[in-house]
């Protein structure tokens, strides 16, 4: 069951202007009628205790109060002091509160803004766009323009005082104006976040078409902001376009509006009654009604609610015709509200399933490179594009921490190095170290990643005799430097560091230590050991912990020892059996093999290209059998990395992981002792299947790469069914 995460708080039922596709007040529910006008002190109250007990029941990390109307800043700022003061109060003792208010922005003063600071509320305003697309909707009672109110309280929110709460900008859309005009009005006020939100519409009030003959008018205007936005280097996020992006490529769908997830949202009004989604206002009088309010019920009892939990289904929770739709991940039938009408109910795709179904498919073809990658050939071109792609994410992080004193001198080093033949060929090895990427994925959220670069720096110096001298706040007491070795420090702290051609000396709070060249390992070093002709051991570089299962501590020299043997055993048998398996095109580019903890298996590293994780207490056998099959899902999972196989959220990419596993299986049969022939030809069956099933789909649902590397697993299937 997903629990609530988000709450709707109605804390003025009334609003100052009067848009015309305002689902409170015209649409179906007029439930707002009989609602107080200003919610009550003893309410509020009553709320953050329910929603207080709640998370603290389910340990929540964090909620989000979303303060809400009608128009929320008409409570002035009085009564929007005490609303912040009593649900901080009371939920803050449990949880992190994330308090935040959708507004109209007229009435943002610097008074109201104040106080949201002091509370750390974040805002978000509805604008439609410039005035002429803003004033089609967003008129005042008087039927006056809103829009220099509005601007006027944007440009105060985007001052340097206020600018940290301005959480970005709402826009209806409206497919009478000119798509691009908006989008450039409201880019032009440089908002964090831009939704564009569909008008509400149900099977019984259709969506308006506008002036436009099209059949999807709603996509053709969304597709072309999406372009302007590609355009612009997409300067901000859109949230829609950032969530089908992002169910495209595998991810988590970022809207209520578009995707599969579980509703994690519930509404409170004025009166302190419990409902759904109020963009359900506009499917029928009480839609969104549960019967439930805060005063006799609590949120348990509303997570168990029928309404609440058609909206936990997933999968299951949408029409027989979506669930067959090839695009339902990223549109997940749209908007529930979307989907009503009296025949049916909610058992319908969205009222936009066409425009929905069009703009899903021009996101795929607009975000998808067709071009044919060399690393589909070759393994080596392969490895070159690997290290292109950790240059780029390098240079992205140091894009974000430039200004940085102690990274800013880890990259000066970085780019002295890299201006000599011979040391950027040791960089560039370095570069390829397969924790460098899940260390460059970390940057790119975190903080930045200056130990980890200063210790790759260190590395490749140290490795050339490179004379340099680094400093940097060192977190941990270990040094690690990647393929060479760890040093032990007496404490985490500032360190410096100096190579040359007798090795590296490192100063910190208590001393020195120097590490040079062939030193045997010591209570403070130790070398990383490799197995011959194969990977290094890494047991001790800070973000190893990129498997699924858990990796050991650092192995005392003993078990080191005994790893090495177990390691040194099974590439032996590989050479034996599989002579030619290191020059084949899906053998694993391995450069590390971490040691995992026992009943572990083996397993690839996540965002770690080259890494494999082997369970100490593995056996040779185990690792002969499931290599090869790991080195095809490696193969696969670095050529995603860098190249576009398939049109972005194509059933084709299962069927190309389909056939290629069900190969492996084949192929294992083939070097197991006492093999099954029957498992091999169901094995070899089911690769037909899927690579049929593939060569079945639209040509474009390939591109050039995608289409080698099917022609690839064609050839491998037809000649293991010829030594049938």
């Amino acid at each position: 069951m997903t629990h609530i995460q988000e709450l709707v708080l109605k804390i003025h039922s009334r609003c100052n202007i009067a848009c015309d596709h305002c689902y409170m007040y015209e649409h179906a529910d007029q439930s707002w009628r009989d609602r107080p006008v200003v919610i009550s002190e003893e309410t509020v109250t009553q709320i953050a205790l329910r929603l207080s007990s709640y998370a603290s029941a389910h340990r929540l990390d964090s909620v989000s109060v979303i303060l809400h109307g009608g128009e929320p800043l008409l409570v002035g700022p009085t009564r929007l002091r005490r609303i912040c003061e009593e649900l901080t109060r009371i939920l803050a003792p449990v949880t992190t509160v994330d308090l935040r208010m959708h507004t109209n922005g007229m009435l943002l003063h610097r008074r109201h803004l104040e106080i949201l600071r002091e509370f750390n509320v974040k805002v978000g305003i509805s604008l439609d766009g410039d005035q002429t697309a803003n004033d089609r909707h967003r008129l005042d009672r008087r039927g006056r323009s809103s829009y220099e109110k509005v601007l006027r309280g944007i440009e105060l929110l985007r001052s340097p005082e206020y600018r940290h709460l301005f959480q970005g900008l709402l826009c209806t859309v409206d497919v009478k104006n000119d798509p691009v005009t908006v989008h450039d009005a409201l880019t032009a006020l440089e908002p964090p976040r831009i939704d564009y939100l569909l008008p509400h519409s149900t099977w019984d009030n259709p969506p308006p078409a506008g002036n436009s003959d099209s059949p999807t008018p709603y996509a053709d205007w969304l597709l072309k902001i999406f372009d302007r936005w590609l355009e612009q280097g997409r300067p901000m996020e859109v949230r829609t376009f950032d969530s089908v992006w992002s169910t495209l490529s595998g991810g988590p769908p970022l809207t209520e509006a578009m995707g599969l997830a579980p509703s994690d949202l519930a509404v409170v009004e004025t009166d302190g009654t419990i409902e759904q989604a109020d963009s359900l206002k506009t499917a029928y009088d009480g839609a969104p009604a549960t019967g439930y309010d805060v005063f006799r019920h609590t949120f348990e009892e509303y997570v168990r609610h029928p309404g609440v939990q058609a909206r936990q289904l997933g999968i299951e929770g949408v029409s027989e015709t979506c669930r067959r739709c090839p695009v339902v991940k990223s549109c997940g039938g749209g908007l529930y509200a979307h989907r009503y009408s009296t025949e049916r109910g909610f058992d319908n795709p969205s009222v936009f399933c066409a425009d929905l179904r069009t703009f899903v498919d021009g996101v795929a073809d607009r975000i998808t490179d067709r071009a044919l990658s060399p690393g589909v050939h070759a393994l080596e071109e392969l490895r070159f594009a690997q290290v292109e792609l950790n240059r780029t994410l390098l240079a992205f992080t140091n894009d974000r921490f430039a200004a940085h004193g102690d990274w800013s001198e880890a990259w000066q080093l970085l780019l002295r190095l890299d201006e000599d033949a011979r040391t950027a060929a040791e960089l560039n090895a370095m570069l390829a170290y397969p924790y460098a990427r899940q260390a460059l994925r970390q940057g790119l959220d975190g903080p930045p990643p200056t130990p980890w670069l200063a210790s790759l720096l260190v590395a490749v110096a140290a490795g050339t005799q490179t004379e340099a001298t680094l400093a940097w706040e060192h977190p941990d007491t270990r040094l690690h430097l990647p393929a060479v070795g760890t040093l032990r420090l007496p404490r985490p702290g500032r360190i410096e560091v100096t190579t040359g051609e007798d090795g590296f000396r490192v100063r910190h709070a208590e001393g020195t230590l120097r590490v040079r060249p062939g030193d045997p390992d010591s209570e403070h070093w130790r070398s990383l050991q490799g197995v011959e002709n194969g990977p290094l051991i890494d047991d001790a570089d800070p973000v190893r912990g990129c498997f699924p299962a858990s990796v050991t501590a650092p192995l005392d020299l003993d078990d080191r020892d005994l790893f090495r043997k177990l390691l040194t055993r099974a590439f032996e048998l590989m050479d034996d059996r599989l002579t030619d398996w290191r020059s084949q095109p899906n053998a694993l580019a391995l450069m590390t093999v971490t040691p995992l903890a026992k009943g572990a298996g083996i397993q690839l590293g996540v965002h770690a290209p080259g890494a494999l994780g082997v369970a100490v207490d593995c056996e040779p056998e185990e690792i002969l059998l499931r290599l090869p099959v790991l080195g095809r899902r490696a193969r696969l999972a670095a050529l995603r990395d860098t190249a576009d196989l398939t049109l972005a959220g194509s059933p084709a990419g299962q069927l190309l992981d389909d056939a290629s596993e069900f190969l492996g299986a084949a192929a294992l049969q083939d070097r197991c002792e006492s093999p099954d022939s029957e498992a091999r030809s169901i094995a070899l069956k089911r690769a037909r299947q899927a690579l049929e099933e593939l060569a079945a789909l639209p040509e474009r649902e390939l591109t050039e790469t995608g289409t080698v590397l099917a022609g690839q697993l064609g050839a491998e299937w037809t000649e293991m069914d010829a030594q049938a």
